[in-house]
């Protein structure tokens, strides 16, 4: 009797943590919509809406013996631990500021592993549907978006600013937020939601092919409507992991033919509606300009956003404070305490954000973690693949890039990053 009232108990705060982490799921979502549209007064709070639902979940896998110090969380504990007395001795001074940088590493990062360890199959199929069917309307939100004037009250930003919160695009549009904050929401979700879509159309997910097939043609139309060519690196590296999955299984060559054919003739006959025709003329012009000013796709997105930014951060390492300038001073939270302004006080890359943070010494200890711990999920991604689990696989393609390097110091990425590699953790649970 004794066990299965402990048994009870144990399910019992099992699903409370489980139904915690959806929370934070729908959260990371629709934090936007709150802020622009729901509680626009309480914007700047909403902005770390998620913070006392991570503290909640890390509160009860502790409690309930579910939260495992594994080497990786001791040592990125330990930074944490050193760079808040850092901040307060050597650097910036700010205490407030301080706790703001070190909640990243401390509340959120933890979740990594915990959604990893509590997430079953089942619940990564909830999340494959969730992303699928809320990408539908979503491509709907923007489109809307798109065509609305930014004094529209769907294009309301932060806070009620009538401006807008569109963000420049060309020809006289703007980049649509959806339900985010910001274009980078949208770039991240619909980067997210192109894996699970790919995935999807050669395994069954408990959605109708039509729905499916749904999900396919908002995940297109999501290009040009968002102007992003960010959002086009995302789905394109995501559709190159889907493809390469065929190396393991030859019979599946077929099958992925005809849906890249599919989605070519799809393309090909929504692009001829007036509609999708004005999208596709100022997402080409806003790649042209973006190419002339910053390069192509692969030297624009790849070289100067991504290398370029990270060869710069290392390179210019041996310049930072050895212990760093202090924890939370790179975002822009703490560079509006500091200073009054959310300019940035130290680098706009993730990885000079780091270093200038935490100076060199901890600083590339950190980004190493990060770096190992994204080799790691690849190697064993990969491994998965000849046991048909092509999805941890087609999903590492764009945890490759948010865990590794994704400006955490911003809400919405470090939400995407710490979630989805989460879920790309319970993947790599043996189902074999």
């Amino acid at each position: 009797m004794l066990a299965t009232n402990y048994n009870k108990h144990f399910y019992r705060n099992l699903d409370i943590i489980k139904n915690g982490i959806y929370l934070y799921f729908f959260l990371l979502i629709f934090e936007g919509a709150l802020r622009r549209w729901v509680l626009p007064g309480l914007s700047d709070l909403l902005l770390i809406v998620r913070d006392p639902i991570a503290l909640f979940i890390l509160y009860q896998a502790w409690r309930n013996h579910l939260l495992i110090f594994n080497g990786y969380l001791i040592a990125f504990f330990g930074i944490a631990l050193v760079s808040f007395f850092t901040a307060i001795l050597v650097g910036h001074g700010n205490w407030i500021v301080a706790l703001y940088g070190v909640r990243i590493i401390v509340i959120h990062l933890p979740l990594v592993f915990i959604i990893g360890s509590l997430f079953d199959s089942n619940d990564v199929l909830k999340i494959v549907r969730w992303m699928i069917l809320i990408s539908i309307p979503m491509t709907i939100l923007i489109v809307i978006q798109f065509y609305s004037p930014q004094t529209a009250l769907i294009n309301k930003g932060l806070a009620g600013n009538t401006d807008g919160g569109g963000f420049s695009g060309a020809l006289g549009y703007f980049r649509p937020p959806g339900t985010f904050s910001f274009i980078l929401g949208v770039s991240l979700f619909y980067g997210f939601a192109s894996c699970f879509v790919f995935y999807a159309l050669l395994n069954p997910v408990g959605l109708s092919s039509l729905t499916i097939y749904f999900g396919l043609v908002a995940v297109l139309l999501s290009i040009p409507f968002s102007i992003s060519r960010s959002l086009l690196f995302s789905i394109l590296l995501s559709y190159v992991f889907f493809l390469s999955t065929v190396y393991s299984n030859r019979k599946l060559f077929w099958r992925m033919l005809f849906i890249s054919v599919l989605m070519i003739v799809t393309f090909i006959f929504v692009s001829n509606a007036s509609l999708v025709s004005t999208g596709l003329e100022v997402f080409f012009s806003r790649f042209s300009d973006a190419n002339e000013n910053e390069g192509g796709l692969i030297s624009g997105v790849i070289g100067n956003r991504f290398l370029g930014g990270l060869y710069e951060a290392i390179a210019t390492a041996d310049q930072r404070p050895i212990l760093g300038m202090g924890i939370g001073m790179g975002t822009n939270a703490g560079a509006k305490i500091l200073t009054g302004s959310s300019d940035f006080l130290i680098s706009e890359g993730e990885w000079g954000r780091i270093i200038g943070e935490i100076g060199p010494l901890f600083g590339i200890l950190f980004i190493l973690l990060r770096v190992l711990i994204s080799f790691s999920l690849g190697v064993r991604s990969f491994r998965e693949i000849k046991f048909g689990n092509s999805f941890s696989w087609i999903l590492f393609s764009n945890v490759l890039i948010t865990f590794s390097q994704a400006q955490w110091a911003q809400p919405t990425a470090l939400g995407f990053s710490v979630f989805f590699t989460g879920i790309l953790f319970a993947s790599l649970k043996k189902q074999h």
